[in-house]
């Protein structure tokens, strides 16, 4: 790429992410700290991808995702996962009108632009499928009849960690589905006092105003395609995924064990689309590594399943993900 095209290229991308400084100073009205998980949340935007929030009860979750959902002017629907749920409480369905001696078709929840699925993994696998099909194909099929999804279309998950009770592991082909797994941790102590604060108090909270369109959104996204990313940083990204899949080949001898299965091609897809979103966040015209290295645990952590040895010896997916990033050569 010449010169001229990368200059023109970072005007371009200066005019259409000066939406995002606005985008985070609005959301910080509301939600103190959390500036990770604001990121991350805005790189699934940008980058059409799932997101997966993992973390105990009252970490802003949900505040954040509902702000985020005002602050871009969509539609934004939290629906509540429960072990009693319905597929048909989720999608919709079809209704008999007596009057008229016919079917009509009540569309459910889903049919909106930021749908929070919380506690997504207190759901029995019914449900879980029916959600699986509108993240994959970003449609819904209600009796003979299929309705497209509306742009931007997008999941966030919240689960609460695996050994709480009532919960169930998600399938491993749902989890995959998500560009990214974020886990939500406790604040420090300088923003747990400015949380107090601001919310220990009753009536009227802070308002968020909306910053940017929907259509400002689809736009970005497709800027987002052309940021320039170079072949080395390419190379790179497989060599991740595949350290993952066969580690000895890549001197990563004590991890051989340790991996039950690697992380899939989609793993690769996202983490080239995460980090041209990454870039675009700083304004930025073209990926290098550091934004690789900067979403790779989010994207890789849930896509690597550990074997019972791992397990035993208490080695996590995310220990594997720290030693292959050490291991493999930056470009």
């Amino acid at each position: 790429m010449s010169n001229f095209d990368i200059t023109a290229l970072t005007e371009r991308i200066k005019d259409k992410s000066a939406f995002v400084d606005q985008l985070f100073n609005e959301l910080g009205k509301v939600v103190v700290g959390q500036r990770y998980m604001v990121e991350r949340l805005l790189i699934g935007l940008l980058a059409d991808g799932h997101v997966l929030l993992e973390g105990v009860p009252g970490l802003a979750k949900t505040l954040t995702v509902s702000s985020l959902a005002k602050a871009i002017g969509t539609g934004f629907q939290r629906i509540q996962f429960t072990p009693d749920l319905l597929p048909a409480d989720l999608l919709g369905t079809l209704i008999y009108n007596q009057r008229e001696g016919n079917f009509f078709i009540k569309k459910g929840p889903i049919f909106s632009n930021i749908i929070l699925a919380d506690e997504i993994n207190r759901s029995p696998a019914k449900v879980q499928s029916a959600l699986l099909e509108c993240m994959q194909e970003r449609q819904v099929t209600i009796g003979d009849e299929t309705f497209p999804l509306e742009q931007p279309f997008l999941v966030l998950a919240t689960q609460n960690p695996i050994e709480q009770e009532g919960t169930y592991p998600l399938p491993e082909a749902q989890v995959d589905r998500f560009m990214m797994k974020i886990k939500v941790s406790y604040p420090t102590k300088e923003e747990e006092l400015e949380i107090m604060r601001r919310m220990a108090r009753t009536g009227k909270k802070e308002t968020i105003n909306e910053v940017i369109q929907p259509d400002e959104i689809l736009e970005a996204r497709s800027v987002i395609n052309d940021l320039y990313i170079d072949e080395r940083v390419e190379k790179y990204i497989i060599d991740l995924v595949m350290a993952s899949r066969n580690p000895s080949d890549y001197d990563l001898n004590g991890v051989q064990g340790l991996i039950e299965y690697g992380a899939s091609p989609r793993a690769s897809i996202n983490l080239n689309l995460a980090a041209r979103a990454h870039a675009f966040l700083r304004h930025r015209a073209y990926v290098t590594p550091e934004d690789v290295r900067s979403i790779a645990l989010d994207v890789l952590r849930h896509r690597i399943a550990v074997s019972y040895e791992a397990e035993a010896e208490e080695i996590t997916s995310e220990n594997i993900v720290t030693k292959i990033m050490e291991s493999v050569e930056v470009p």
